[in-house]
């Protein structure tokens, strides 16, 4: 079976195809392009499939991952994910990019609990504490820089730090611990290669949203009702 991976969460398109029962990748690539993957992807995986040397409809699984990261990345991937997925009647899975962040770590650096941090500005870090195995020690989160340093210390410090936000761990901490990963998100094989051992829900993936729209509505442009008797 083939498999059809595909991650636009941040600022990568990213999109590979992994022959699943001989655990190859048998084409990726990864444009850094920042903005724009709607525009984008569909060429992507166009350019994927030729690499690969198989038509689309030999696809029999598809990996997207659903964030957290760029709204509109997010949305455009896992959009076109289930979009493929319906046309092609397959199954589609949703990983998220702590998941992925961690699975590249656990790869790196081997043995260690693994804490994948992304730098969501605003002050804010996404998160999630991974063990050695890659299982979940705590839900995907929103959070901040004190409250992470306050986990890391009651948990311990045999970590390995995987995304965007090590580097800000890092300067905080009078020990600093390895970092394996400062990437925003996954390597695309990472997606790849979970997607293959996940059971796909009934329901496809939605989108990782840990926190609200940054857009607020224009309130200066907005017209006064008029009432009419």
């Amino acid at each position: 079976m083939k498999l059809l991976a595909l991650d636009t969460a941040a600022n990568l398109c990213s999109v590979a195809i992994l022959d699943v029962e001989t655990g190859t990748i048998l084409a990726e690539i990864s444009e850094d392009i920042g903005k724009g993957h709607a525009e984008r992807l569909m060429a992507v995986i166009g350019q994927v499939t030729e690499r690969a040397n198989i038509a689309i409809g030999e696809i029999g699984k598809i990996a997207v991952s659903v964030g957290p990261g760029s709204f509109t990345g997010v949305r455009v991937g896992v959009s076109t994910a289930r979009g493929f997925a319906l046309a092609l009647k397959c199954p589609v899975v949703g990983i998220s990019t702590l998941e992925a962040l961690a699975c590249d770590a656990a790869k790196l650096i081997p043995g260690n609990s693994i804490l994948s941090i992304i730098d969501a500005r605003r002050g804010e870090l996404y998160a999630q504490f991974f063990g050695e195995d890659g299982s979940a020690l705590s839900e995907p989160m929103v959070t901040t820089l004190p409250q992470i340093l306050e986990q890391l210390t009651e948990r311990g410090p045999d970590y390995v730090l995987a995304g965007s936000g090590a580097p800000l761990v890092n300067e905080n901490l009078d020990r600093p611990l390895d970092a394996a990963v400062k990437a925003a998100t996954g390597s695309i094989e990472a997606f790849a290669r979970l997607g293959a051992v996940r059971i796909a829900d009934r329901e496809s993936p939605k989108p990782l949203y840990l926190r609200g729209l940054d857009v607020k509505p224009q309130q200066g442009f907005v017209l006064k009702r008029q009432v009419t008797e």
